[in-house]
């Protein structure tokens, strides 16, 4: 792998829809959630320094409130490598600001990687192939790569993105202009999306030269780089909350994708649980112990081994018993979790669930 690769790692994130495992002292990327012993952002963190720069070359940007959590979690990650945000202001000021502070100890020839914590990858070979091919790319042209994945299902959870002209292949995948970046669609428009073959689902996974970026933050996010190139990360607070695929990536003309296919899931709720860990021959995914009397289609987890879940004649929820709440939801109706705990931050009694 070429060792000019800096994987980034955006750690910033509450990862509100894991609640009540994820809290603000335990936020997603801290959890082991595939029945491993590595949290998600330690599992993270081995994929990348696999690609051959190890910890020197690793980062990561996170919050000030779960910063003295990643030393704990990443103990060998450098010192000078942890970003600290005062505020969380989305993914385009983290992205400006990292690829700022690598450009300046670096230069702006160095390419860089942004990585999610939360992500789940199947085939760590096949990663690192496509992350060479990235990094070919980007150091080969003035160009934003991003990774994009072969979907499996009409899903209406992600983004898609449509790939254009082929513009060559690199570490034998083939390489395509971006057509256009799409929002979340409606079932009916994601089927149409599969049936065209041409397009992906957007990982949130992009890999560029610094200077390529930076120049392009310039074109079209001057609110965010402007200040600051002026200021420092002191003026963190008063930056715009965008994403890097508003900000930047639905504008430039210099976006890319490789369709790569190397078993992935973004873990953005409870029924990831279910897509990873689910076997034919089991009724429920249980990690926990659960006695259960006609129950089936059931994502159970329990924190404490000594709690027992016994459930009768349940079919699709989601049960979740972690220290003092208890947490029963329908699986589609996972992402309402979030208007629960607004709910529970607006009454004084729950202060200490959140």
């Amino acid at each position: 792998m070429n060792t000019l690769l800096f994987p980034v790692i955006l750690a910033g994130g509450k990862g509100e829809r894991f609640w009540p495992l994820s809290r603000k002292d335990r936020p997603k990327q801290f959890l082991s959630l595939d029945g491993s012993s590595r949290s998600l952002l330690q599992a993270t963190a081995d994929r990348l320094i696999e690609l051959g720069g190890g910890w020197d070359s690793l980062w990561v940007i996170t919050s000030s409130q779960i910063a003295e959590g990643v030393r704990q979690q990443l103990p060998d990650l450098p010192v000078e490598n942890l970003l600290i945000e005062s505020e969380g202001r989305d993914t385009a000021a983290a992205v400006a600001w990292t690829s700022l502070e690598i450009k300046q100890r670096y230069g702006e020839d160095a390419v860089i990687g942004f990585f999610p914590a939360d992500h789940w990858i199947a085939n760590q070979e096949a990663f690192a192939h496509t992350l060479n091919a990235a990094t070919q790319l980007a150091t080969s042209t003035a160009a934003i790569v991003t990774l994009g994945i072969k979907p499996t299902f009409p899903s209406t959870g992600y983004g898609y993105i449509e790939q254009g002209e082929k513009i060559g292949s690199f570490n034998e995948l083939p390489a395509y202009h971006v057509n256009r970046f799409t929002e979340k669609p409606d079932r009916e428009t994601a089927e149409t999306f599969l049936s065209t073959g041409r397009f992906s689902w957007n990982s949130g996974m992009f890999v560029f030269r610094a200077g390529v970026v930076l120049k392009e933050l310039h074109t079209h996010a001057p609110e965010i780089i402007e200040p600051l190139e002026q200021h420092g990360p002191d003026i963190y607070p008063q930056l715009p909350k965008k994403s890097i695929d508003y900000a930047l990536m639905e504008k430039t003309t210099l976006a890319y994708v490789l369709p790569v296919d190397f078993g992935w899931d973004d873990l953005g709720d409870w029924n990831a649980i279910e897509r990873l860990l689910k076997t034919e021959d089991t009724p429920n995914v249980e990690l926990g112990t659960h006695v259960g009397l006609d129950t089936q289609g059931a994502i159970i987890y329990a924190s404490n081994p000594e709690d027992v879940v016994v459930t009768i004649g349940l079919e699709d929820v989601v049960i979740v018993r972690d220290r003092n709440v208890t947490l029963v939801v329908k699986k589609e109706r996972t992402q309402e979790i979030k208007q629960i705990l607004k709910i529970l931050q607006s009454d004084s009694r729950f202060t200490d669930l959140l």
